[in-house]
This record gives C-alpha cells, structure tokens and sequence, in this order.
C-alpha cells in the first residue's frame, strides 16, 4: 500500500470510531457529520480492503483487522499530536535548549551575566553560548540559525530579512587612574586631546568612537590599542593613560581598580544597544521567550 494514497484524515475518523464504537459518537468526536463519517467509513474500508466496523445491535464492533490496525493508528495520532501540533510549545521551566548569543566581549561582561541570572532562576535547564564574530558574520550566523539573537550595536543588521527591538542607550565615558592629576574635575577638550590614550579596537569591530573623532578631523595620540575592554584592568593602573569606553564597562572595570570616571568633553553620539534576531524564526516560541526575557529585562 502506498502511504500517499491515503489521506491521513481518515486515520482521525478510523481512531475515533475505535474508541467509541459508534457513527454517530465518533462524528461528534471529530466535529464531522454523521454523512461525512459514514463517508469516511467506506473509504477507509476501501482503502484497507476490510469492512473494519461492522453494526451489532447499537455499536459497530471492530473486526480482527480493525482491531490489529487499532493500536498503530493510535500511536500515530498520539505521534502526531505531540511532536507535530504542539510542536509550537515552549516550557521555560522544563526546557534544556541551549541559547547561542552573539555579543561582543563587552556584552559578555555586561549584559550576559544578567540573562544568565534571569535564565537560572525561569528556566533553569536552560544553556545560554555567547560567541563573539565580526559584524559582516552574525547575520550569516543568525540566517543560518547557528545563533539566536544577536545582542549588542550591530548596525549592518539593519536591513531585510531581520528584525531588531532597541533595548537602551549607553554614552561614552572617559576613565583614569584615580592618581592621575587633572587642572579640574573634568577634562577639557585641551587635556584630552594632548592626553596619551589606550583604545580598544575588538578584532572584526569598528568603534563608534573612533569614527566620531574621525568624521571630526580630530587626532589624538594612541599610545596603546588593544582588542578586549578588559585588558583595561592590568594597563590602566598607574599610568596617565585615558581611555574612552562605553559607561556600562567603565562601572564594571570600577569595581576591580581604582579609576575615575569623567564625562567625555566632545559629547560623542550614544551606542544603541539593541536585540536582532533573523525572520526565520520570528514564530520560534524558544527565540520569542528569550526575545521576551531580555527585553524585560536589559530595556532602560
């Protein structure tokens, strides 16, 4: 028997009526009409060369083949409605999906360790993989679905095909060791342009800044570049260095070395920090929860 001539309904109507032994109950079982069910009848006894369901008395009492095809039939409804139907469902609380985030180091350091504490407590069989690429590679990574959010300042991800939901907006900040002498609390655009600086250029990763200062026509002298936000802890210590990061790190690398943080003089534009994720799986309800979670719990 070749399985696509068969249409998958009848096996609806075929369960039914092995459960309730009956036209007119196994109708109202499967929402048809008692014509439509009688209909149904005769094509699967056609299809299986069997009468199946014979009348006695008040029922109609399944014969051996019906009764051998019974158990089968079931499974594949029970199969059907399980792993195909309700397919959509997505339980936070029992689910061991493993969650790949595309962020830079600094998202890493600032915003993942939020979600992974969120995570732990709604969904604590959750795994969350946070990778770090270049820009021209998430949107080939979230395409492909080798990742599921993209998280972070991501502007070549604004186009077709993707979506993106802003979260917050970080400014830039200036930090120095806590010894270092100022002529005031702040700096001046003077002492910051004369100022020997470290910059941080992460591999793949333009900085916003840096354009900014480039669109300007403004030189500073760079005294050290590094790639990682982090190597700040070991370089700024007892230098007169001044580097230029986004607040949410500054705060971070605060709490491990003592720094000062001053407002940039320049007034350079704000980071928008947003969530993109590809159209694929805009309908994923797993994307949708962890889309849903951030945003509660990052948006300012």
């Amino acid at each position: 028997m070749d399985i696509q001539s068969i249409d998958l309904n009848l096996l609806v109507v075929f369960d039914a009526l092995a459960r309730h032994q009956s036209v007119t109950r196994a109708a109202e079982a499967v929402g048809l009409s008692q014509p439509a069910t009688s209909a149904a009848l005769a094509r699967l006894r056609a299809v299986f060369g069997d009468p199946l369901f014979v009348r006695a008395g008040q029922e109609m009492k399944p014969t051996p083949r019906a009764l051998a095809l019974a158990d089968p039939v079931r499974l594949v409804m029970e199969t059907v409605s399980a792993e195909i139907l309700h397919l959509s469902a997505f339980d936070a609380a029992t689910s061991e999906r493993t969650f790949t985030i595309v962020t830079p180091d600094i998202g890493e350091v600032t915003l993942v360790p939020q979600v992974a504490e969120e995570c732990a407590l709604l969904a604590p069989g959750i795994n969350l993989r946070s990778r770090s690429m270049p820009r021209d590679q998430a949107g080939a990574a979230l395409e492909s679905g080798q990742a599921d959010l993209a998280l972070g300042f991501f502007p070549d991800l604004r186009r077709a095909g993707f979506f993106q939901q802003r979260l917050f907006r970080m400014r830039y900040v200036c930090i120095v060791c806590q010894s270092r002498e100022l002529a005031g609390e702040r700096l001046t655009v003077k002492e910051f342009l004369a100022a020997k600086h470290v910059v941080i250029r992460p591999e793949g990763r333009d900085h916003q800044f840096e354009q900014f200062l480039q669109q300007r026509r403004l030189d500073r002298r760079v005294a050290i570049e590094v790639s990682h936000f982090m190597s700040l802890l070991a370089i700024l210590p007892g230098t007169d260095l001044v580097a230029t990061i986004p607040q949410d790190i500054a705060e971070v690398i605060a709490r491990h070395v003592d720094i000062r943080i001053l407002e940039v003089p320049l007034h350079p534009p704000t980071i928008e920090v947003q969530q993109f994720w590809h159209r694929r799986f805009h309908k994923d309800p797993g994307n949708a929860w962890l889309r849903g979670c951030i945003h509660r719990l990052l948006r300012r």
